[in-house]
C-alpha cells in the first residue's frame, strides 16, 4: 500500500513521462531541420541519398556530374545547376547483385539500424575522369556476407561472401552500364593507379583461413589491370599481392589509397600509412638497386606509423586514408611534401567524443625515406612524428561527452576529408562536418561547421564553391561556407562561442533551483521542486 507522497510522486512521474514522450516525439519529428553549425549555409538534402557511403565527379565537357554510391547501389546527378543536383540514373542495389547473393532487403530491426541485406561498401569511390568509368569497390559483406568466411563456404545467411571491383560506363551519365565485375580477394575500398590503366584494391578483415594459413590479421592490396574495362584482370594469388607486413612486419589491413601530385600512392591502414612509386626508375630503399616500379612490384617511398601518445595503441594506429599535399598548388608550407595528413579511425570510448582517439593528424615524414616503416618490428619500432592534429572533443559545436545521442549516430572518430587549398572539409560522423585550416601545420584551426543532430556524416566534399556531404542518415547535404569562415580564418583563433550573458546565467540558476533530475530516466528528464 502506497502513501499519499508515493501516490502524488507517482502520479506526478507518469505525467513527467508523457511529458518527455511528446518531447522526444517533437524532437523525433523535428530532429533532421535543426543543425548546430557556424559559418556555412545549408543549401538543399537530397533524401533519397541516405546510407551514401562515398561521392566523386565527373566532368563533360565543363559540365559536373555527380556520382553518388551506398547501399542503394550508384545514383548519378547533373550539376548544372551546383545548389539543386538533378537525379540523372542509378544502377541499383538489385542491379549489382551476383548470382547465389540474397535478394536485396532494406528492411530495418531498429533505430539507426542497417538494412537486412543490400550492396555494400564502396568507400572513396574512383573514378577515370578520361574513359567515364566507376569503380565500385564489393565488399564480402555485401548482401549479408561476411569477412570470416571464404567464397562458396557454408554461410547460415546463405551469402556468397564475393568481393571484388565493378567497372561501370559512365560515358552517358544519364545511361549507366554496367560493364564488369572482376572477383578479388578485397574489395573494401578501389582505388585507380598509373593513370586508371591500374586498381589497388584493399580490405577488409581477413577472412579465417587467411588468418590460420597465411598469416594475414588484415587483407592487403590485389591489383587489377584495367586496360580493357570490359575485360578486367586481377591477380589474386597470395604472392601477388601488395603492400606485406605494413604492422611491424605483420601484413595487415590495407584500407585505402590516395595517390598524391607526385604520382605516390598513399596505402594508409593498419599500422599507419606507407607511400609507394608505382611508375618510373627509383632506388629501392629495401634492396638498395635502382629499378623500375610497376604497380605489382612497387618501390617503397616513405611514411610510418603514429606514435602511441597520438592513437592510444602501440602498433601505429589504425589509418585510414591520408593525404599529401605537395608542390605549387599546396598551401606554402606543404609544397615541398614534408608533411602526411591523416585520419585516425578508431570508435573506442565513442561517448568520450575523440577525446583520446579518433584524430586528424599532422605528420612529419623526416627520417623515413629510407625504408625505415618497412623495416619496423615490435622490437625496433619506427614511428613518424606529430606535427599537428586536432579532434571535435570539447570544441565549438561538439555534442556533450557521455551522450545521449541519436540512435545510430553515437560515435565520434575521424573519416574521410578534402582538401581544398588550406581548408580542410572533414567528416567525423555524428560529430558532422568540420572546417578546419591548416596553413599551420603546427596548428590546425576549425574555421566553420555544420552538425545536424541527426547526422553519421561520411564524407565532404569541395567542388566549386559547394561541400557536398555523403550522410548515411541525412542523404547528400549541399553546404555552402559563408564569408565568416574567412574571418575566422584571417584571425587565427579556432572558432568561439559568444560567452553566455548575465541575463541567460541568471536564467539557468533560476531553472536549476526550480527543476531537479528525475532518477528513474537517468536525468534525461525533469522534475518540478
Amino acid at each position: 500500500m502506497h502513501n499519499s507522497n508515493e501516490r502524488w510522486e507517482a502520479s506526478l512521474r507518469r505525467g513527467v513521462f508523457a511529458t518527455c514522450g511528446a518531447i522526444a516525439s517533437l524532437l523525433v519529428m523535428t530532429s533532421p531541420a535543426f543543425a548546430v553549425s557556424k559559418n556555412v549555409d545549408h543549401v538543399k538534402t537530397l533524401p533519397e541519398g541516405k546510407w551514401a557511403t562515398a561521392i566523386n565527379f565527373l566532368s563533360y565537357g565543363g559540365q559536373d556530374v555527380m556520382m553518388v554510391t551506398g547501399r542503394f547501389g550508384l545514383k548519378s546527378y547533373s550539376l548544372a545547376d551546383p545548389a539543386n543536383p538533378q537525379l540523372l540514373d542509378e544502377i541499383t542495389s538489385q542491379g549489382l547483385e551476383l548470382e547465389g547473393d540474397p535478394p536485396t532487403d532494406f528492411t530495418v530491426s531498429g533505430p539507426g539500424g542497417d538494412p537486412k541485406s543490400t550492396f555494400w561498401q564502396n568507400e572513396d569511390m574512383d573514378v577515370d575522369q578520361a574513359r567515364k568509368l566507376v569503380l565500385i569497390s564489393r565488399d564480402p559483406r555485401s548482401y549479408r556476407g561476411s569477412t570470416s568466411r571464404e567464397p562458396g563456404e557454408a554461410d547460415p545467411n546463405k551469402a556468397t561472401n564475393i568481393a571484388g571491383v565493378y567497372v561501370v560506363d559512365a560515358k552517358d551519365p544519364a545511361d549507366l552500364k554496367l560493364l564488369s565485375f572482376e572477383q578479388l580477394p578485397t574489395g573494401h575500398t578501389t582505388t585507380c593507379i598509373n593513370g586508371c590503366q591500374w586498381l589497388w584494391t584493399g580490405g577488409p578483415a581477413a577472412t579465417t583461413k587467411q588468418r590460420n594459413t597465411l598469416g594475414w590479421t588484415g587483407r592487403p592490396l590485389f591489383v587489377t589491370d584495367l586496360t580493357d574495362p570490359a575485360n578486367p584482370v586481377g591477380y589474386t594469388k597470395p604472392q601477388d599481392a601488395v603492400d606485406v607486413f605494413r604492422k611491424d612486419g605483420v601484413t595487415a589491413y590495407s584500407h585505402d589509397v590516395q595517390v598524391d601530385d607526385m604520382g605516390i600512392a598513399w596505402v594508409s591502414g593498419d599500422g599507419g600509412t606507407r607511400g609507394y612509386w608505382t611508375d618510373g626508375t627509383h632506388r629501392d630503399p629495401i634492396g638498395g638497386q635502382t629499378r623500375a616500379a610497376t604497380p605489382l612490384n612497387p618501390i617503397p617511398y616513405g611514411g610510418g606509423g603514429f606514435e602511441k601518445r597520438e592513437v592510444a595503441d602501440a602498433d601505429g594506429g589504425f589509418e585510414h586514408n591520408a593525404e599529401r599535399p605537395v608542390g605549387a598548388d599546396a598551401p606554402s608550407a606543404y609544397r615541398s611534401g614534408k608533411y602526411l595528413l591523416a585520419t585516425e579511425e578508431d570508435f573506442w570510448d565513442a561517448p568520450l567524443g575523440c577525446k583520446d582517439r579518433g584524430h586528424f593528424i599532422i605528420g612529419s615524414l623526416e627520417g623515413s625515406f629510407n625504408g625505415e616503416a618497412w623495416r619496423s618490428t615490435p622490437q625496433h619500432k619506427f614511428r613518424l612524428k606529430t606535427v599537428g592534429s586536432w579532434a571535435p572533443y570539447k570544441q565549438e559545436g561538439s555534442r556533450p561527452a557521455g551522450g545521449p545521442y541519436p540512435p545510430g549516430a553515437d560515435f565520434c572518430s575521424a573519416h574521410y576529408f578534402d582538401v581544398a587549398g588550406s581548408t580542410v572539409a572533414y567528416a567525423w560522423y555524428g560529430e558532422g562536418t568540420r572546417f578546419l585550416d591548416i596553413s599551420d601545420p603546427a596548428k590546425p584551426r576549425q574555421i566553420a561547421y555544420w552538425r545536424p543532430e541527426d547526422t553519421l556524416v561520411w564524407a565532404s566534399y569541395f567542388r566549386k564553391g559547394y561541400v557536398y556531404t555523403a550522410d548515411h542518415v541525412r542523404g547528400i547535404d549541399v553546404l555552402k561556407l559563408t564569408s565568416g569562415a574567412q574571418l575566422a580564418r584571417a584571425s587565427k583563433r579556432e572558432v568561439a562561442a559568444r560567452p553566455m550573458s548575465r541575463k541567460q546565467r541568471g536564467f539557468l540558476a533560476r531553472q536549476a533551483w526550480v527543476y531537479r533530475a528525475d532518477p528513474a530516466t537517468r536525468g534525461l528528464c525533469l522534475l518540478i521542486r
